[in-house]
């Protein structure tokens, strides 16, 4: 999908150089670093050391730029809030324009916790109990559960549950990005299948789910 390839373009590519960088390079390099050393190997893998190692510059050179390894997680917690935030903004549009959205939107989901690192961030954020960070989060949600509102309404005119479903595609996204591999696995499923599930089931919840049933 659009969403999958600007992603993978957008950050600055985690490599060495030898050309002067500009402050603000510096730290989007920095930044793009760090997000591949949390997808790879978790919370315990961001830290100074690691990112100057992989960019080529000193300890030094990484506190001039964020101060401390707290600032420069709180940094990368940032923007990978704003790119989730972003994400769902797509899917915003997605549901607006396109006639196959429940799938769009479980696609542009699961690509975000799995591919985009948001697992990943939601674990982190959620062990550290730095909530805040996902402020920036709260109005896209509420954009995406208005479009989808808007959409079901249009086709039938029913009430519908708009946040039980995202609740469950994001916790199923969620689950497949921490441990899905690992489960898979013992269960004899294949890479797809949590999404195709989910995307069978998000329909359903749209259709038959009323706003008013308050056990949801």
């Amino acid at each position: 999908m659009e969403w999958i390839k600007v992603q993978s373009e957008a950050p600055p590519a985690c490599v060495k150089t030898r050309r002067r960088r500009s402050p603000e390079e510096a730290r989007a390099q920095a930044i793009a670093c760090a997000r591949q050393l949390l997808i790879q190997h978790g919370p315990n893998g961001v830290t100074l050391n690691a990112v100057a190692r992989e960019i080529g510059v000193t300890h030094g050179n990484l506190i001039h730029h964020f101060g401390s390894a707290a600032q420069l997680q709180s940094a990368l917690m940032g923007a990978m809030v704003r790119d989730l935030a972003a994400a769902l903004q797509t899917a915003v549009a997605h549901v607006r324009s396109d006639a196959n959205a429940p799938r769009a939107l479980t696609d542009i989901v699961f690509d975000a916790f799995d591919q985009g690192g948001a697992g990943q961030l939601a674990a982190w954020i959620a062990l550290s109990n730095r909530y805040e960070h996902l402020e920036p989060v709260r109005e896209a949600v509420g954009d995406l559960v208005a479009a989808l509102d808007e959409t079901v309404r249009a086709t039938d005119g029913a009430p519908q549950h708009i946040p039980s479903a995202l609740l469950l595609l994001t916790l199923c996204a969620f689950g497949d990005a921490m441990i899905g591999g690992p489960l898979r696995a013992m269960l004899g499923r294949d890479a797809e299948s949590a999404r195709r599930i989910a995307a069978h089931l998000l329909p359903n919840l749209l259709d038959q789910i009323d706003i008013n049933v308050n056990n949801y």
